[in-house]
C-alpha cells in the first residue's frame, strides 16, 4: 500500500500546482487586456506624432534647397561619421515563468553584441528589467550592464518612460554614446511576437513618405514658432512617444507569453493527473484482487 500512499501524495501535490498555475494564466490574460489596451489606444498618438515631426523636418529640409537656408539640427537626427560607443537598450521582465519571451531577448542581444565585439565597437547595456541583464553579466563578466528593474510593475507609465527617456538623451548630449539601439519583443498577438532590433538614436526620418508632405488634401500646414525651436522641443516627445510603444509592446508581449505558458503547464498537469489516478486505480485493483485471492485460498484451506 506504500505505493497508493505516494501516488495519492503525488496527485495531490500535482492539483496544488495546476490550481497555482490556472491563477496566474487568468492574472497574464487580464494583464495582457489592459497592455493591448493601452497598446492600441496609444498607436494613433505616435503616428501623429511621428508625421508632425517628420512633416516639420522635410519642410525645413526643402527650404534649404529652395532658398538657399542653413539649420543647424539636433544631433540625434544626425549620422555620426564612424560611431564608435554603443548603448544597447533592451526590454526584458523581472520575473521568469513566461517560457521562451527572455530567452528569445537574450539571444538577440548576445548576437549584437557580438556583431559590434567584431567590428571593435566598446558596447554600455541598459537593461530594462532583470532577466536579461543578469543574464547578460553572467555570459559577459567585463560587460558594462546597468539593470533598472521595477519598470511599469503597475502597469505602463508614461511619465515614468519618460525619466528614463530623459536621461538616454541627456547621456547622449553628454557623448556617452555615439549609437543608441533598442532590442524589445514586437507584439502581434497572444502565441506570435517577434524580437527586434531599432535604432533608437539618431533616428532616421524617411523624408519620402508621403505621410511627411506638407500639404495635405489641399490645405498646408504653418507654424507660429520658428521650425527649428519646434523640432528641438517636439523630439523629446517623439523620442519618449518610441520609447513608451516599445515598453508597451514588451509588456503584451510578455504576458501573452506567460499566459500561454501558464496555460501549457496547467494542461500538461492534466495529463499528469490523469496518468497518475490511472496508475492508482490499477495499482488499487491489483491490491484488492491479491487480498481476494489470498482470503479464497485460506478459505479453501480449511
Amino acid at each position: 500500500m506504500a505505493g497508493l500512499k505516494e501516488l495519492r501524495t503525488r496527485i495531490g501535490s500535482i492539483k496544488s500546482t495546476q490550481k497555482i498555475t490556472s491563477a496566474m494564466k487568468m492574472v497574464a490574460a487580464a494583464r495582457l487586456r489592459r497592455a493591448q489596451d493601452a497598446l492600441d489606444k496609444s498607436k494613433q498618438y505616435s503616428e501623429d506624432i511621428l508625421t508632425i515631426t517628420g512633416r516639420l523636418y522635410k519642410e525645413m529640409r526643402q527650404e534649404e534647397q529652395e532658398n538657399d537656408l542653413l539649420y543647424v539640427y539636433p544631433r540625434m537626427l544626425l549620422e555620426p561619421e564612424n560611431p564608435q560607443e554603443y548603448l544597447l537598450v533592451v526590454f526584458s521582465s523581472d520575473r521568469g515563468l513566461c517560457g521562451s519571451y527572455n530567452a528569445y531577448v537574450l539571444r538577440e542581444s548576445l548576437r549584437r553584441i557580438k556583431e559590434l565585439q567584431k567590428e571593435g565597437k566598446h558596447i554600455k547595456v541598459l537593461s530594462i528589467g532583470r532577466k536579461v541583464g543578469d543574464g547578460l553579466k553572467r555570459r559577459i563578466p567585463d560587460l558594462e550592464v546597468q539593470i533598472i528593474s521595477g519598470v511599469a510593475a503597475k502597469g505602463a507609465d508614461y511619465n515614468e518612460l519618460q525619466e528614463i527617456c530623459e536621461n538616454i538623451l541627456q547621456r547622449y548630449t553628454n557623448k556617452e554614446f555615439d549609437v543608441c539601439e533598442v532590442i524589445y519583443t514586437h507584439f502581434e498577438s497572444a502565441i506570435n511576437r517577434e524580437v527586434k532590433l531599432q535604432r533608437y538614436i539618431p533616428f532616421s526620418i524617411d523624408l519620402d513618405d508621403p505621410r511627411f508632405d506638407n500639404k495635405v488634401d489641399g490645405a498646408f500646414f504653418d507654424y507660429d514658432a520658428p521650425k527649428q525651436k519646434l523640432l528641438v522641443d517636439i523630439l523629446l516627445m517623439f523620442m519618449t512617444s518610441v520609447f513608451f510603444q516599445d515598453l508597451l509592446n514588451a509588456q503584451a508581449s510578455e504576458h501573452g507569453a506567460r499566459m500561454t505558458s501558464m496555460d501549457n503547464a496547467t494542461r500538461n498537469a492534466s495529463d499528469m493527473i490523469a496518468k497518475l489516478t490511472l496508475k492508482y486505480n490499477r495499482l488499487r485493483q491489483t491490491a484488492i484482487t491479491t487480498e481476494l485471492i489470498e482470503i479464497i485460498s485460506g478459505a479453501e484451506a480449511l
